[in-house]
């Protein structure tokens, strides 16, 4: 605020320093390491819960009269436990931490006057809704199973108690200890004969698992189902028991009676049915009260890619785009061969929930690996075949790549992931043409689809981005203006997908012999452009050659688009241009195309907005340019748009350019060897 001076904060520990970049746009202030500055330059202390560093920052607090801020996760942490990755959520609290609720904090002050307010408390009844549907909880990298597929029995009713893991502070904070979780499942065990009593240990607890230690003193019978996904265990379950786990909050957000041993934020409120003592003159809440306090109003939410305050409703969307993207991964990936430049820039889009794929220097050494760790080889394009008796994928880019060329070595931001067949090998079916010919379109998608592609239009951006001017000419008044754009005669989208017309000169002289009186312009590939690749023989027919310029400004330019296999065909579509196609690239062959070469295969009908939805949303892999979290495609779209490239350093864009000349050499050397 105007004239207010900017606060400046010591972090106590390595690991707040690691976040300080986040701490000081929460705090908005300036934060400094301690014991590195004076007591007197700071306004406060910052500890992070109740482990060392929050005990000592009250402690430092209390001696010097300053401030102490308490930071903890937020209640939508992230997808996996660990510093690995930027979090989703913070909580702030001045007070003290919300699972402690033996002393004042934040979340109790705000609860002591719920929010009234009818809009308010209608976003939160939409937010439990959402969080719901989309089975988003703190982390999210365990698998969605139905309880029976994680090893509850069918067909008999249980209870669902929650463990926790000893000692930690939440268990005290609550009031309780290692006698309440024995308490807790003796109460389940008594008020559910003929129920099996389901248990729901802790990822980190272990040896340390409180009820796994209390069945077994008691001799009770306990079924403890794998890891998943909490939410079908606490939508099935009859009604749910807990000490003081977040777990017990999200029953309530399922609708399940919950039985507290402990004093947690959402317990003593007419909510839940409590079994130890509550503090005195704790106000009755709504469920859509308590989830506005802690969820909205504690809370606070940092966007994933640009680290800038944001929504819980843009934090959600940003959790479900990085674990279904994620999930996808659902073993360990061993890459075969990848160059060091791009085992960096697969990595962010193999990690799944086996964690961080592991590059081999070989196929067969990839291939021993995956055997090894159940795991899949991965191998880029068309041209290896793919080994006998292991799982493999193979990886090619994406549709909207980049803001520049691959043969330059610019990052990729979406790739295609794939079985035999990529999308552009139309010898058989790719994953693509498999969800374009039996794929289930609903109606939300349809419309995220159409808005998608509006979006894409307006922005302007392509699979490349180059953004350089052309210089357009304006023909003969009536003159049928057709664009033929330049591919790469030795891709293997030609090889493999254009069985009939396998030259740019072919191409154009087709188009001249089925429209000859057009102005036909044919623009060169930009990798033929750059020097590195081939682009064949000078196509002559055409009445005008061109090298420069961005596709999508010809493509405005042109009243048809006639290709081979060329992505720019997809491109025109997207902005209501008339398609002639040559070869099989995945946009033909549906009814939206002219088609020159038939593909029987092919014979659903479909229009630009399943189009979209399959090549766009269903089918790619993207990662964010800014953090290298997997993405949406809107994201990106914005990003390339608006967003500014990264500045590299001296040293970085000497090994840049030494990286290109040592690529350019690689791919001419390999386009010299293919027929």
């Amino acid at each position: 605020m105007a004239g207010q001076t900017r606060k400046t904060y010591a972090l106590l520990s390595p690991g707040l320093w690691r976040q300080r970049c986040d701490i000081a746009r929460l705090l908005d202030a300036d934060v400094v390491a301690w014991p590195f500055v004076f007591p007197g330059r700071i306004d406060g202390f910052v500890g992070w819960g109740r482990r060392a560093s929050g005990i000592r920052a009250m402690r430092l607090a209390a001696r010097f009269g300053k401030e102490v801020i308490t930071l903890e996760d937020g209640f939508l942490r992230g997808f996996a436990p660990g510093q690995g990755e930027p979090s989703h959520s913070y909580v702030i609290d001045r007070d003290g931490i919300y699972f402690d609720a033996q002393a004042t904090n934040g979340l109790q002050r705000l609860l002591s006057l719920p929010v009234t307010d009818a809009v308010a408390l209608e976003r939160a009844r939409l937010l439990i809704a959402r969080l719901r549907n989309e089975r988003l909880s703190k982390y999210n990298n365990s698998p969605l199973l139905s309880p029976a597929d994680a090893g509850v029995s069918s067909g008999r009713p249980f209870v669902l108690l929650v463990d926790q893991v000893a000692g930690d502070a939440s268990i005290a904070g609550a009031g309780a200890g290692p006698e309440s979780f024995r308490a807790m499942l003796e109460r389940a065990i008594a008020d559910n004969p003929g129920k099996t009593i389901v248990v729901r240990t802790h990822p980190a607890a272990g040896d340390r698992s409180l009820l796994r230690q209390a069945a077994s003193v008691i001799g009770a019978d306990i079924v403890v189902p794998g890891r998943m996904n909490p939410w079908p265990l606490l939508e099935a379950a009859d009604s749910v028991y807990t000490v003081s786990s977040q777990l017990g909050f999200e029953a309530l957000m399922a609708g399940r009676q919950v039985h507290c041993f402990g004093t947690t934020y959402y317990s003593g409120r007419g909510l839940t049915n409590d079994y130890s003592a509550q503090p005195a003159n704790r106000p009755p809440a709504s469920l859509e009260q308590v989830f506005h306090a802690a969820f909205l109003d504690y809370s606070h939410y940092l966007d994933l890619h640009s680290r800038e305050p944001c929504s819980l409703e843009r934090a959600v969307e940003q959790a479900v785009a990085v674990r279904d993207q994620r999930m996808r991964v659902d073993r360990k990936v061993f890459t075969a061969g990848f160059s060091p430049w791009k085992r960096r820039a697969m990595t962010p889009f193999l990690k799944g929930v086996a964690g961080n794929p592991i590059h081999k220097h070989s196929l067969d050494a990839a291939v021993a690996a995956a055997q090894a760790k159940d795991g899949v080889v991965a191998v880029w394009g068309s041209d290896r075949p793919l080994p006998v008796g292991t799982q493999a994928i193979r990886l090619e880019d994406g549709f909207i790549r980049s803001r520049g060329l691959g043969v330059a070595l610019t990052m990729p931001s979406s790739i295609a992931v794939d079985d035999e067949h990529v999308y552009y090998d139309a010898r058989g079916e790719s994953r693509l043409e498999a969800i374009l010919s039996g794929g289930t379109f609903d109606e939300p998608l349809r419309a995220r689809a159409r808005a998608l592609a509006q979006l894409l239009v307006q922005r302007g951006v392509s699979k490349y981005n180059l953004g350089t001017e052309a210089s357009l000419p304006a023909g003969a008044a009536g003159q049928l203006k057709i664009l033929v754009p330049g591919q790469v005669e030795k891709d293997a989208s030609i090889r493999y997908g254009s069985p009939a017309v396998r030259s740019n000169a072919a191409l154009v002289a087709a188009v001249r012999a089925l429209f000859p009186d057009a102005f036909i312009v044919y623009k060169a590939h930009p990798d033929v452009v750059s020097g590195v690749r081939d682009g064949g023989a000078v196509p002559v027919a055409a009445d005008m050659i061109v090298k420069n310029g961005d596709i999508l400004q010809w493509i405005a330019w042109a009243d048809r688009i006639e290709t081979m296999t060329s992505l720019a065909g997809f491109e025109a579509l997207l902005r209501g241009k008339i398609v002639g196609v040559h070869g099989a690239p995945f946009y033909a062959g549906w009814g939206l195309t002219e088609d020159r070469l038939m593909i029987p295969r092919r014979t659903r009908r479909i229009d630009l907005d399943t189009l979209v939805a399959a090549s766009l949303i269903l089918y790619p892999f993207y990662v964010h340019p800014l953090s290298g979290l997997p993405c949406r495609p809107e994201d990106l779209i914005e990003e390339i748009s608006v967003g500014a490239l990264k500045k590299s350093g001296l040293l970085q864009k000497m090994a840049l350019g030494a990286a290109q000349q040592i690529n350019r050499v690689g791919v001419l050397f390999r386009d010299s060897r293919l027929r």
